[in-house]
């Protein structure tokens, strides 16, 4: 069942985990362009430095049996019910995919392969798409529609990073729009499910037989709704890509200060080791 604790728990997961993929891709890609390649998880040296991976092994497991509880005790309406059965479907096969991403970092390059990974992931997104409530419309309809494109543009991007992975800007629009669902399921959370950021006119109410739990009173007050939610997601995608964009910059820069302070110093050192050799004896005759 949609609710504020519910988006808050997705953006919990999903931005901390774009911020560190647009970082870790964009400084592989700034190292050595040429050679770059992408990989479905970037992990980093010493292993304690993980742990955002380890934590979601665990998380995910947990939040995967409370939706299955609440889908086992929940006695109401049935469409509401089986809410609770297709998240903890789509957070199971998150979980899977996480289970693949350490065999393929400790177990033979031939077992899982780094493009079946990504496939996986793309079919995961695609899942979550189908499952998405279709037909709905008002408020929430307009909402489900944005998240359809979202999951439709990460598909997009695993299924070709599965078959070209040396493309980084497949990899940063995968990071960015990883990002921007993070941001967007708080922005859903808050103005649906929270009486403070609601909108005007329009409410949270029970779950009814087409399992929309927003109301607003006047047609009007949906339409004026609609209109708001897509400015906003125009403000988060401008938003995300303005910050993807101020961190790739920001990297660049850091590179290139530390290439240019190296070379000082290499200059300097040699300089230094020339003055210190001794003068050549001149022979006289």
């Amino acid at each position: 069942m949609a609710s504020l604790p519910s988006h808050f728990t997705t953006f919990l997961f999903l931005f901390p985990v774009g911020i560190r993929r647009l970082l870790s891709s964009s400084s592989l890609f700034l190292k050595n362009p040429s050679l770059y390649q992408s990989k479905p998880w970037y992990f980093a040296e010493p292993r304690w430095k993980n742990f955002d991976l380890y934590a979601l092994l665990i998380a995910l497991p947990i939040a995967c049996f409370s939706n299955l509880f609440f889908f086992l005790t929940f006695s109401g309406n049935p469409t509401s019910k089986f809410s609770f059965l297709q998240q903890s479907a789509i957070i199971l096969l998150f979980w899977v995919f996480l289970i693949l991403v350490v065999l393929r970092e400790n177990i033979d390059n031939l077992i899982v392969h780094e493009g079946f990974v990504f496939i996986f992931a793309g079919i995961v997104f695609l899942i979550e798409y189908s499952l998405t409530v279709k037909g709905i419309q008002g408020l929430i309809g307009g909402v489900n529609g944005l998240l359809d494109w979202l999951n439709l543009a990460c598909a997009g991007c695993c299924l070709f990073l599965s078959i070209r992975p040396w493309a980084f800007f497949a990899d940063f629009l995968l990071s960015s729009g990883i990002l921007l669902k993070g941001t967007w399921m708080l922005q859903v959370g808050l103005n649906l499910y929270a009486t403070r950021f609601s909108f005007l006119g329009c409410r949270m109410i029970l779950p009814t037989e087409n399992n929309v739990n927003v109301k607003c009173d006047l047609e009007e007050d949906s339409v004026r709704g609609v209109a708001l939610m897509n400015l906003l997601f125009i403000v988060h995608v401008t938003g995300i890509l303005v910050l993807s964009f101020l961190l790739f910059a920001a990297l660049s820069w850091n590179r290139n200060m530390r290439r240019a302070n190296s070379g000082t110093l290499l200059a300097m050192l040699q300089s230094e080791s020339m003055l210190m050799q001794p003068l050549p004896e001149l022979e006289l005759e």
